[in-house]
């Protein structure tokens, strides 16, 4: 399978990798920045380019991994490809490649950055296609990485990715405003890694709302009061305390 990766960044990167490292012919990497992608091309064994016009019009599947944003102007810019041509986003529709005969979308539910490994096989993939001869397509590309393959149609899949927002974004916010009241009261963070940890095996085996746990979940005032004051200083996160206090205390 001849692949043409549109992208360089955190997405495009893991995925040409995989894809390469499961036999796929990744020809081209494209990137607005030449430097960009002659850095994941020269990985992969790639030709390099930044210019939309040199794309080989004979790939087998066009991956657009780009910005939400700018996946219609590089959709557009794709003149007279005959293979299948994706997008790699959560959030954006399928109709947005439809000026392309063949087209749908490869999206892989997880979140990227270069510096982590990711091993696919544990990354579930959402395919979207306009036909059923696509699907199958696309179906074969992803056996290459993953055995979790799903049917995700648009509107579903926008919800998927609103969901990992909650699940992931959010989160890892989290976390980085503990870090922030750790550091102001010159604590480690190192501290609270056992904790989170803890709190991801849990879910793997359980639903969250069986596994909650915390002040809040015991309508422990007292304790709740006495988070509130501490925050005082920090007005900002004592009002999402009292948010996410309170939407535990609804929830439960």
């Amino acid at each position: 399978m001849k692949i043409v990766c549109l992208g360089s960044g955190n997405v495009a990167t893991h995925m040409a990798n995989a894809f390469n490292d499961n036999g796929a012919d990744i020809a081209q990497v494209w990137s607005r920045d030449l430097e960009n992608a002659k850095a994941l091309a020269n990985d992969i064994g790639a030709r390099a380019i930044s210019d939309l016009k040199e794309v080989d019009e004979h790939a087998d599947l066009y991956l657009i991994a780009v910005k939400d944003d700018a996946v219609a102007k590089v959709s557009k810019a794709l003149k007279n490809v005959n293979g299948l041509v994706v997008h790699t986003s959560g959030a954006t529709g399928m109709d947005v490649l439809q000026d392309h005969k063949q087209h749908g979308v490869f999206y892989p539910l997880q979140t990227f950055s270069k510096s982590q490994p990711i091993d696919f096989i544990h990354v579930p993939l959402c395919l979207e296609a306009n036909t059923e001869e696509n699907m199958d397509l696309l179906q074969l590309a992803a056996m290459k990485l993953s055995p979790l393959i799903y049917e995700v149609d648009s509107k579903k899949r926008e919800v998927l990715h609103l969901a990992g927002v909650f699940a992931c974004n959010f989160v890892n916010h989290m976390y980085q405003l503990s870090h922030q009241i750790l550091k102001k009261n010159e604590l480690d963070f190192e501290m609270l890694r056992p904790l989170i940890m803890e709190t991801a095996v849990k879910v793997q085996e359980a639903l969250p709302e069986d596994v909650q746990t915390g002040p809040a979940i015991r309508n422990d005032k007292k304790t709740i009061l006495k988070h509130e004051e501490l925050l005082k200083k920090m007005p900002h996160l004592q009002e999402i305390y009292k948010n996410l206090s309170n939407s535990i205390k609804k929830t439960h």
